[in-house]
Formats: structure tokens, sequence, C-alpha cells
């Protein structure tokens, strides 16, 4: 008896990002804040984040574990924080957080200052994505537009790159196509994790 086809990776990853999108739908506001500060806390006394003087992140939307309270923390301590500004093209152009985010297309907020450019991200000793999920290897689901796989291929090698998630978004299988870049570790309320 034939074995069923497995439905193009593509699909699989559409589905599961639906899964992922409505199940962040349904968390609490509670839930989110408990996250946001619990993640904050585990990234700041994470040792390479100590010693890096410039650490890309991202401003959160919606129900993704909060960054706001992180990028105040990191910007206190006096690292350099880079954070991203959305190109037409979907690339992610770098600007310097000095505090202050000014409304962007799509609903996000991003910093106002001078742009560094695309390939700007390779100054970071450490850099943290947003994400849905997680496998145990690494493998990170996005939102699907590619924009941190393309930022992601400009790393340095050596790089930490942790994607922040919520601990059920964690160690679940997650299908992959050539493109996509693993991340180094995965950050949760549960602590650093490197897979």
């Amino acid at each position: 008896m034939p074995t069923p086809a497995q439905p193009p990776v593509a699909v699989t990853k559409a589905a599961l990002r639906d899964q992922l999108m409505a199940a962040r739908r349904e968390r609490s506001l509670a839930d989110s804040v408990l996250a946001a500060e619990a993640i904050a806390e585990h990234v700041l006394a994470w040792e390479v984040v100590r010693r890096s003087a410039t650490v890309a992140a991202y401003v959160s939307v919606g129900r993704e574990p909060g960054t706001g309270l992180l990028l105040d923390a990191l910007l206190a301590d006096g690292k350099r924080v880079l954070l991203p500004v959305l190109r037409a093209d979907n690339d992610l152009d770098w600007c310097l957080f000095d505090g202050s985010l000014t409304p962007a297309s799509r609903g996000l907020l991003e910093p106002s200052g001078p742009r560094l450019g695309v390939e700007a991200i390779a100054e970071a000793e450490v850099v943290l994505v947003p994400g849905l999920a997680a496998s145990a290897d690494g493998d990170r689901l996005g939102r699907g537009g590619g924009s941190y796989d393309r930022a992601l291929a400009r790393v340095g090698a050596g790089v930490p790159v942790a994607v922040l998630l919520h601990d059920d978004e964690t160690g679940l299988d997650v299908p992959t196509e050539p493109h996509d870049r693993r991340v180094t570790h995965v950050v949760s309320p549960a602590g650093v994790v490197n897979p």
C-alpha cells in the first residue's frame, strides 16, 4: 500500500504558524507580562549579553514575549542596541535605539534615527530575534516573510543568536526549508537553552 504523500514544507509551516498565532491570541495579558519579565531577567543575566557591547534586538508586537522592559534595561546597562527597520523589500535595515520609538508600517514600532544599512547586524555580538517556535535543534519558525533569515545570513560565525519564546513554543517539530537559518539559543521564561 503506498504511503500518503507528505504536504509541501511551506504548507506544513503555514499550518503550524496559524496554530501558534491562534494560541498567542488566546494568551492573557498577565501571562505575556510575566513571560516578558522572566525573559528579560534571563537575557540580562546571560554571560554573553553581559559582556557584549552591541546587541541586536527587536521591538515585540502583539502577544510575542514583550521586549520593552528588556530594551530599556539593555540601554540602561550602556549597551549599543541595534533595532530593525523593515524595508520595502522585506529586508531589515538597522538603527540605534535611543529609548524612543515611532509608529511604522504594518503596525510596527521602530527607532527614528539614521539607518545604518543591512550589514549593520554584523556588528552585533549577540542577536535576539522573534519567532513563533523553535525545535530542540534550533530550527526557528518565523512569521513567513524571510526578513530574519536574510538578516541572519549576515551575522558572523560564532555569534550567539537567540529566539525569544513562550515555554510551550520550544522543543516543537519545526519544518525547514533550505533558506531557513537556525538559532544557537532559545530564551523562554524557563531560561536560556542551547539546542
